[in-house]
């Protein structure tokens, strides 16, 4: 990847071998490395035993979860935040492990719409809940910095599965104690 770095900043009309680029195309190379693990995980290995058995089937959120993705078209940033809501039916997750669940869809080339469905599927595979609630809330850099570029945009995107899907109190619920 390093050479291709060094190739791109050549056609952009760059001196790679300039004082502050020698050390960008490995540096870049890294980065992406970093900023697409989730092709090199598994994800048997990220969430790691964290299932645990319960009783009760009280519903379970996490607010806020930070994420950063790459969007597939134009390989630019994307960022927001992430709210997970589940009822539990025997089985909860550890609590990072939800964080863990987003990071690993969300370090992919990627698009919103899919990577809420990722979230919200993995965990009602992972748990047999009752029902999950994902919501993603983004700024894309691509509508941002090219295009469009429209600053105070955020995209929404959600998916309801279970009883969040088929329970408008569920549902309703859950959007209210996430604040949307």
């Amino acid at each position: 990847m390093k050479n291709q770095y060094k190739e791109i900043l050549t056609q952009i009309g760059e001196n790679p071998e300039r004082e502050g680029l020698l050390d960008t195309p490995q540096r870049a190379a890294k980065a992406m490395e970093f900023l697409t693990k989730g092709y090199h995980e598994k994800l048997e290995d990220v969430i790691n035993d964290a299932v645990f058995t319960v009783e009760d089937n009280h519903m379970i959120i996490v607010r806020d979860i930070e994420l950063y993705s790459l969007c597939e078209h134009h390989m630019l940033p994307f960022f927001g935040k992430c709210h997970i809501g589940y009822i539990p039916e025997g089985k909860v997750l550890g609590v990072s492990k939800l964080a863990r669940i987003v990071d690993h869809f969300a370090r992919r080339l990627q698009i919103q719409e899919r990577l809420t469905n990722e979230v919200a599927s993995t965990l009602m595979e992972t748990v047999a809940p009752e029902g999950v609630g994902v919501v993603i809330e983004a700024q894309h850099l691509c509508m941002m910095m090219r295009g469009v570029e429209k600053q105070n945009s955020c995209m929404v995107t959600s998916a309801m599965l279970g009883s969040f899907r088929k329970d408008p109190s569920t549902r309703t619920e859950f959007l209210k104690l996430i604040g949307k």
